[in-house]
């Protein structure tokens, strides 16, 4: 799989290097730089491929390996092509290179959407490229879908496609981001496979108050000091803890001490143990049994330093756990404001998505689990939740089985991997790219 390798890095660095960044406005994202990109790529080999444009530069693209057996299920490979903002300040090298760097003998591609998720963008397709010049035909259709503005929560791309062209990504499974860590031991490992996802519930809280100067503060209704008093009320909630059955699973492939393990699993001990964990690992696992609020946007419009604002917004993060939806919400944020904050405030919804989850009693999740197996013998997948949204939630509002995938070398640090998430000197290695390329195609091969 050498040249596939090289192919995947290749085409990684030029995805890196067009710099679609999603902002979160529409002019944004210009994910038809890596759309041109994809389509230059796949270009001459006889696949037919669809445009998708719902706004100026968002581009989507669709292309179709078509089945023999119309009655068996369909695969899409999906990956995203925007990414996130960066601040470049926080970064070791140029965020945008794409360069190769190799330290301690990890040959390793450098820049943002390296995680997140080029890589797998990148070869889900070269796979789907191979697949195509050397003749392959699946019973079922196989689909490539390059979807813009993920990032951003879909409306110009997966929700959009979902509302107007439905049959044209309508897929039975549907292979996305992320999964392919392996945890436990190097002997037997586990190897995560995300078969669900939490909610998101992003909310917009208006604060209104008075204008004044700001030379005479004394008994004035500023818009700012409540927002200043609602953002410390949230960042300091603590809604109980929750575990479930998927849960139960992703601790035991930890294969963590029994003191730790029962702790873990014990809704009212979770957090006490939580506190002596690393950061990184603390902050996953807490997402994964709490519903989480985070302030991150506050904007006040008019602002003047001798101005007392009278108009400030706060946009929350907030994620919900499988039971929690907008009446739910709704509660928590009472429960976590109380009446004399939210007096006067206005809440608007910015999303409202569920969350979900897909079965694992089915042919797709054994083609994973064999294509797992043909480099690790020993590996077993461990099925688990990603606690931030992917596209794959609204395939399964469609109705397909939707999986996060990929799969990973032994030696990336799932706790690393995730910090690089959205975070400074994203990185992926090329034997993970080498794996993920060859394990599409196994998976692909192992539906027929």
């Amino acid at each position: 799989m050498v040249d596939l390798k090289n192919e995947t890095i290749e085409l990684l660095q030029h995805l890196i290097r067009n710099e679609c960044v999603n902002d979160g406005t529409a002019a944004s994202g210009h994910e038809v730089r890596n759309a041109d990109t994809i389509e230059a790529y796949l270009d001459g080999v006889g696949l037919d491929i669809e445009r998708y444009e719902p706004t100026p530069g968002r581009v989507s693209l669709v292309s179709r390996i078509a089945g023999t057996d119309p009655s068996a299920p369909s695969l899409c490979l999906m990956g995203h092509t925007d990414v996130v903002p960066v601040n470049e300040s926080g970064w070791s090298r140029e965020p945008f290179s794409g360069e190769i760097v190799t330290t301690d003998g990890i040959e390793e591609v450098w820049g943002r959407g390296a995680v997140d998720m080029l890589n797998l963008t990148s070869s889900m397709t070269v796979a789907f490229r191979h697949l195509a010049v050397s003749g392959f035909r699946p019973k079922g259709d196989l689909i490539l879908f390059a979807v813009a503005d993920e990032e951003s929560g879909s409306a110009h791309g997966m929700r959009w496609m979902a509302d107007h062209e439905r049959d044209a990504i309508a897929a039975d499974y549907v292979l996305t981001e992320n999964g392919g860590l392996h945890t436990g031991s190097p002997d037997a490992p586990s190897v995560g496979i995300t078969i669900a996802e939490k909610g998101v519930a992003w909310r917009r809280i208006h604060i209104d108050g008075v204008p004044g100067h700001g030379s005479m503060p004394y008994r004035k209704h500023n818009a700012l000091a409540k927002a200043a008093a609602i953002i410390q009320r949230l960042t300091e909630y603590a809604p109980p803890a929750r575990v479930s059955e998927l849960w139960a699973t992703q601790v035991k492939a930890m294969e963590l001490d029994p003191d730790t393990t029962g702790m873990l699993l014990d809704p009212d001990r979770i957090d006490e143990v939580l506190t002596a964990m690393p950061a990184a690992t603390a902050s996953y696992l807490h997402a994964c049994t709490h519903t989480t609020f985070s302030c991150n946007v506050l904007d006040g419009g008019l602002m003047k330093t001798n101005v007392i604002p009278d108009s400030v917004s706060i946009d929350v993060d907030i994620r919900t756990l499988p039971g929690d939806e907008a009446a739910e919400v709704a509660e928590h944020l009472r429960t976590a404001l109380g009446d004399e904050l939210l007096d006067g405030v206005r809440v608007e919804p910015l999303m409202n998505d569920a969350s979900s989850i897909s079965r694992t009693d089915n042919q797709l999740w054994d083609s994973i689990g064999a294509a797992v197996a043909r480099p690790f013998p020993t590996a077993s997948l461990s099925p688990r939740m990603v606690v931030g949204f992917t596209d794959a939630r609204i395939y399964r509002e469609m109705g397909a089985i939707a999986f996060g995938a990929g799969l990973m070398s032994p030696t990336l640090d799932p706790g690393s991997f995730g910090s690089r998430f959205h975070g400074n000197d994203e990185r992926i290695d090329t034997e993970s790219l080498a794996l993920t390329t060859r394990f599409w195609l196994d998976v692909v091969h192992g539906l027929q």
